[in-house]
């Protein structure tokens, strides 16, 4: 063998000892290893309780609600709300109200004298945990409103513990900084003790009266940590459902389950009242596929006692796009609100601080909200967070007039068709990819998608295909 082939062969060898099996698995397992931290991971790291997982959500203005106001008088409306799809019973604050710089004759429910005392307006401690058993002897759960932020002037803590509250320039009780919140004063969540009272109340009301979470008011006030570690504790005593009151990302991975989607209404509003372009409409929901985390509730509404209050009620907020905008609330990813008298058509602002009656009178709204509450608990294309469907647009020849998207999940499908605008609209879908045959939610009718399929909508008026 001459020194040429000698060469050849060595390199030969080298090739073939190369190639051992065994230096190709060791080489596939360090490549895998080195993909492991490139691995996607889950933004929500809490556990929902299972029952949310298609749930809808009720806010009881509990003083307005009946003529007495009580816990008591408004049992009566648990089967009614239970027929309409509620499955959670949001109470406003039940807590006793201060009387210190009161606003109004009855005060604010989010002036709090005192954490661990029911607001004798309402009814006595027995009382509400009569109510709660009720509401879960119907199958629906309850959340209590929670004001940790501040409390009333003449709350016991004020005196007992000035040091857990933030103070002026000049060393005074202050209401939150820049706000006209004269009836109270501000805490300083940097004080441990502040924090662990706090947790100790949540706990006492869980333990004590068996609700089954919170909405926790201002909760972007509020320290993250601080919920995150409060959220941990009451998990220990049973699995809670928590609503923050705030638009953020960070609350949702060790938090809470659900926060607002004031953004959603401000776009609606924008459409209907100051007949703005859907561009706005069409970018939220781009933001809402792209950019917030996948296993985290939205609520999704076109009122709450904030909007009502202040900005005004539902018809002066929507004008004639408000049947269009409940639709789109019910329809787009999140859990929908109904809040107190809404669905009997209330068509004013409810006083915050007096008496101020609901007039309930039978409504087409309420058959609306019943065929979406209905809808939302069968079809899983609609229910929570990553339980549901993802939105996907649906393009169509009027953009600025139509917005038309579908959600599909394990087989069901809901495809809703709106004409967000005061004239009547034509318009054709590009439909290639829900070809297929639905039927109409609210008049049964049966469509057939073809592909490129041409719609007749009245001014504000709207279709929700399903399947």
């Amino acid at each position: 063998m001459n020194s040429l082939q000698k060469t050849v062969t060595s390199l030969l060898l080298l090739v073939l000892c190369s190639c051992n099996p065994s230096d190709k698995n060791k080489k596939t397992e360090s490549n895998l290893e080195n993909l492991s931290k490139y691995e996607p991971k889950n933004y929500v790291e809490i556990k929902h309780p299972e029952w949310s997982k298609n749930a809808t959500i009720y806010e009881v203005n509990v003083r307005q609600f009946t003529p007495e106001g009580t816990f008591k008088a408004f049992e009566s409306h648990l089967p009614r709300l239970k027929a309409m799809g509620v499955d959670i019973i949001w109470l406003m604050p039940i807590n006793p109200i201060g009387v210190e710089k009161r606003k109004g004759t009855l005060g604010s429910y989010y002036s709090v004298k005192d954490y661990y005392g029911v607001n004798p307006e309402f009814g006595t401690l027995e009382d509400l945990k009569a109510l709660v058993k009720k509401i879960h002897g119907l199958g629906m759960h309850v959340i209590v409103d929670w004001v940790a932020n501040h409390s009333a002037w003449d709350n016991a803590l004020a005196k007992d513990h000035p040091d857990w509250y933030s103070k002026t320039p000049e060393g005074n009780f202050q209401p939150t900084p820049w706000y006209d919140w004269e009836d109270i004063i501000d805490f300083d969540f940097e004080n441990p003790e502040l924090r662990k009272y706090m947790t100790d109340a949540l706990k006492y009301w869980v333990k004590e009266t068996d609700i089954d979470g919170y909405r926790c008011d201002v909760a972007g006030f509020i320290p993250v940590d601080f919920w995150e570690n409060a959220r941990a504790e009451l998990d220990e005593i049973k699995p809670v459902f928590m609503l923050g009151e705030w638009e953020s990302r960070d609350l949702h991975k060790k938090a809470f389950d659900m926060t607002y989607s004031w953004s959603l209404w401000d776009k609606m509003h924008a459409v209907t009242k100051d007949h703005k372009s859907l561009a706005g409409l069409i970018e939220y929901m781009a933001h809402d596929v792209s950019t917030f985390p996948k296993d985290a509730y939205r609520m999704t509404f076109t009122e709450n006692h904030d909007k009502n209050s202040w900005e005004g009620n539902q018809y002066s907020n929507f004008g004639d796009g408000l049947e269009a905008s409940m639709v789109l609330a019910c329809t787009v990813n999140g859990m929908p609100l109904v809040y107190s008298g809404q669905e009997a058509g209330l068509n004013r602002s409810l006083k915050f601080f007096d008496k101020d009656l609901i007039e309930w009178t039978s409504h087409p709204f309420t058959a609306i909200y019943t065929k979406l509450f209905d809808l939302k608990h069968k079809n899983q294309a609609l229910w929570n967070g990553a339980y549901g469907g993802e939105m996907i647009r649906i393009f169509n020849d009027k953009p600025e007039q139509v917005l038309s998207f579908s959600r599909s999940k394990n087989g069901n499908q809901v495809i809703p068709i709106i004409n967000y605008s005061d004239k009547p609209v034509t318009v054709k879908l590009n439909s290639k990819y829900q070809k297929g045959t639905y039927k109409e939610l609210f008049s049964n009718a049966e469509y057939v998608l073809k592909g490129d399929d041409v719609i007749a909508l009245a001014p504000w008026k709207y279709l929700v295909l399903v399947k």
